[in-house]
């Protein structure tokens, strides 16, 4: 079968390399479209698979998305593609938007956490539930990644089919495997090696929500205590002025991109995640993989695997006093870190790659019978 693989940017498509690999194997020829922002992993060029550069811009409004409109429905057209599979917003309402009249193709759209959920704005509800339910009936197969995205598309879209899968997969070996020498790790990025440390990995936007931790890091009012943050986003220096602010410069490290997440985790305490929504939260997964506890909000797709007094500790996005608390018990009770972090690298094992490729097989298998 002829596939393309579409995504708004190329930074997304690295989690689905095991997928594409997957449907390669398999003796199926797949091609990838998006917005080639960074360079795709040369072991699938290798393999054949081409990459097509769509102008898709990550906001809705944006007037490159009609010129995209237009380059992907001829790129379809001229290669008559049998099916699609299609991710992130923007990419997979054009997508579907160019596929609706077309016949003898196949479209699967895979949600990663839709905008509108418990707790969400109005307006997301007023824009995005709209939109995307009146795009369902484009799409022969909707995937949702968490239980509250699949029940509302199971009870209230028009899709051919709607199908969960936890997630996109996480290689849980990566993270419970790695040998780190945890002192050396601390003194190597910065840390003390006597400190707390808790972890956060994620862009640093609004969304992610890194000053609730902050702020509860300055209730604790102790200096043993040391958050890391690892990513980059447009308020580092938003982040670095509440820090000064509250007295922190020297406990709250931004490390940037970082490419050893694993050996990081392995030299933390805790981990924090404090985000006001999330399709599921592969940081978190990775997190607990490596055998930390948890703290985190309490929505979306998080509550999938984040279980208050089981796997840490959940609270509202916002709440600072509630995260604050959360960290200072497990701080204080090195016991019940060790039996949160071990029960934490048993449950994720329900997330690994290799559950996540066998339901997305037989989803394939399925649907290509039908075609």
């Amino acid at each position: 079968m002829k596939i393309l693989y579409i995504t708004t940017i190329s930074n997304t498509v690295n989690f689905f390399l095991p997928h594409i690999n997957m449907l390669l194997d398999q003796g199926h020829t797949v091609d990838i479209a998006c917005n080639f922002v960074r360079p795709i992993d040369s072991k699938l060029i290798e393999r054949g698979c081409r990459v097509f550069n769509i102008n898709f811009q990550r906001s809705p409004f944006k007037r490159e998305n009609y010129t995209a409109y237009k380059k992907l429905k001829k790129l379809i057209q001229d290669e008559k593609y049998e099916l699609v599979h299609t991710h992130t917003p923007v990419a997979s309402a054009i997508t579907r938007l160019v596929c609706r009249k077309m016949k003898n193709i196949k479209v699967v759209y895979t949600a990663h956490g839709f905008h509108f959920f418990k707790g969400a704005p109005i307006k997301n509800w007023l824009i995005y539930y709209l939109v995307e339910k009146w795009l369902s009936r484009y799409t022969d197969i909707l995937i949702t990644i968490n239980r509250e995205d699949y029940v509302r598309a199971k009870n209230s879209f028009k899709a051919g089919r709607v199908e969960y899968i936890p997630g996109v997969g996480l290689d849980t070996k990566k993270f419970s495997e790695v040998i780190v020498d945890k002192l050396a790790k601390r003194r190597e990025i910065g840390v003390p090696e006597d400190a707390f440390v808790i972890l956060s990995v994620g862009e640093i936007n609004k969304n992610k929500n890194h000053e609730t931790v902050i702020k509860a890091v300055a209730k604790l009012n102790n200096p043993n205590v040391h958050y890391i943050i690892c990513g980059q986003g447009p308020l580092e220096n938003y982040l670095r002025g509440i820090a000064k602010g509250l007295g922190l410069e020297k406990q709250v490290h931004l490390l940037g991109y970082r490419t050893d997440i694993a050996e990081i985790c392995k030299a933390s305490d805790i981990f924090a995640f404090p985000s006001k929504r999330e399709g599921l939260g592969l940081a978190a997964l990775e997190a607990m993989a490596s055998g930390l506890p948890i703290v985190t909000s309490n929505v979306h797709g998080i509550v999938d695997y984040s279980i208050n007094g089981e796997t840490g500790y959940t609270c509202a996005p916002t709440d600072v006093d509630g995260f604050a608390k959360a960290i200072e018990i497990l701080l204080n009770d090195e016991e019940l870190r060790i039996i949160m972090g071990k029960h934490n690298s048993e449950v994720v094992k329900l997330f690994d790659i290799d559950k996540v490729k066998n339901k997305l097989r037989k989803i394939y298998e399925e649907e290509m019978l039908n075609v």
